[in-house]
């Protein structure tokens, strides 16, 4: 029998009517006990983290504060407030309810990122993946083909294993997921956002590996992923701004005025910050509004000019921790859909984090990536957190006996 689509899925005890609020809510196996209290306050961290940093690097741009020195901050902190809710939504309705509604979310999404191709696309910063709504927001479909595509292949994938009938997914099953996934890539490319394109890539390698189908798919989407990067460079399907961001990764000192000026902006703010930092607000690189987009993309130069290396490296640890304990989720599930859903978010926000971070030292071609929960960004906040719903989700529904 199907699960209704707006159905609880996780068990709800029958408590004794003097328990209590308190009791209800502290029972073992109670879904605020059964929650990973660990990742919930990483990530909160980091998002509290990401306002202040978000307002040391916009207070004094009065060209994009609108003259309000707070308008950045107060709106990191509404859409963390947002993201937050869409997580608990998740949690409440559960992974294994919106699994019969991937096939809808998933097609919203796809439409989504086409609609971006039409006039109501909007370019940002070079990059034409935007879509503007009313009220003068924007919105960047990419972040949700994010979730849907590891929701969407998890379905396929998972299927007939956890019916019973395999013991893991078989060649036409891997090929049917992989048809999938190549929708919304193919949308993305075509705008192009490659930076979206290679997380898109990384998460559908973390979903095979987690799939256990057999190791030639693994090799075949790595040889296929070098192929398309070398047809796409011959083909000259980037746009001029795309292929200077890889001549300047490749040579540093191209153009150090010109295309190669935000990564020795951004080593400069990093590499001046020492041990402990220049102090809050007080970073010279950021105050000076040296370092372009230092809200978004360069955000974790902030952390570097003015907490230092015990403050960048805070951010990385917190990091590591959500990691560490999506890792324990994607265990300690018992069925395989949950397992690769968690392992698609694990390399969705290992390879981001990565790119972000990697691309303010140098050793990564700068891509427009934001940094997981401390970058500014309404629709990268959403997205993130609704993933952190779902490894929620599949923490609250797998087995009491289950290790904590």
């Amino acid at each position: 029998m199907t699960t209704p689509l707006f159905s609880r899925t996780f068990s709800v005890r029958r408590y004794a009517p003097d328990q209590g609020v308190w009791g209800r809510l502290t029972a073992r196996d109670s879904v605020v006990r059964r929650l990973d209290w660990i990742l919930l306050l990483s990530c909160l961290v980091l998002s509290l983290m990401g306002a202040i940093l978000v307002f040391s690097a916009t207070r004094n741009r009065t060209e994009l504060n609108r003259g309000d020195e707070y308008f950045f901050f107060v709106h990191h902190l509404l859409n963390t407030s947002i993201g937050i809710a869409l997580a608990a939504a998740t949690i409440w309705l559960g992974h294994r309810t919106l699994r019969g509604a991937v096939p809808v979310l998933f097609g919203f999404s796809v439409v989504l990122a086409v609609l971006v191709l039409t006039p109501l696309g909007a370019t940002i910063n070079g990059s034409r993946s935007w879509l503007a709504i009313p009220g003068g927001f924007s919105l960047q479909p990419a972040e949700f083909t994010k979730i849907t595509i590891t929701l969407g292949m998890a379905m396929i994938l998972a299927a007939r294993v956890d019916a019973g009938d395999r013991p893991h997914p078989d060649h036409r099953t891997v090929v049917q997921a992989m048809g999938l996934a190549a929708v919304p890539v193919g949308v993305i490319l075509l705008m192009p956002d490659l930076g979206s394109v290679m997380v898109l890539g990384a998460i559908i390698l973390g979903v095979l590996l987690a799939s256990g189908c057999s190791n030639r798919w693994i090799l075949g989407l790595l040889g296929t992923g070098v192929v398309g990067c070398v047809a796409i460079w011959q083909l000259g399907l980037l746009d001029a701004y795309q292929i200077a961001r890889f001549a300047a990764f490749a040579n540093p000192s191209l153009d150090p005025a010109g295309v190669g000026y935000n990564t020795n902006q951004a080593r400069i703010a990093i590499g001046g910050g020492g041990l402990t930092g220049s102090g809050l607000f007080h970073g010279s690189q950021t105050t000076g509004q040296f370092v372009p987009e230092q809200q978004t993309d360069f955000i974790f130069t902030v952390a570097g000019e003015e907490l230092g290396f015990l403050g960048a490296g805070l951010i990385i640890f917190l990091l590591g921790v959500v990691l560490w304990r999506a890792c324990r989720i994607a265990r300690e599930t018992g069925e395989l859909y949950g397992t690769i859903v968690a392992a698609g978010i694990i390399a969705w926000f290992a390879f981001q984090a990565f790119e972000n971070i990697g691309m303010t030292l140098g050793i990564m071609p700068v891509t427009g990536l934001p940094l997981p929960f401390v970058s500014y960004g309404g629709t990268s906040m959403f997205a993130v957190w609704i993933a952190i719903g779902l490894l929620q989700s599949i923490r609250v529904q797998r087995p009491v006996s289950a290790s904590r």
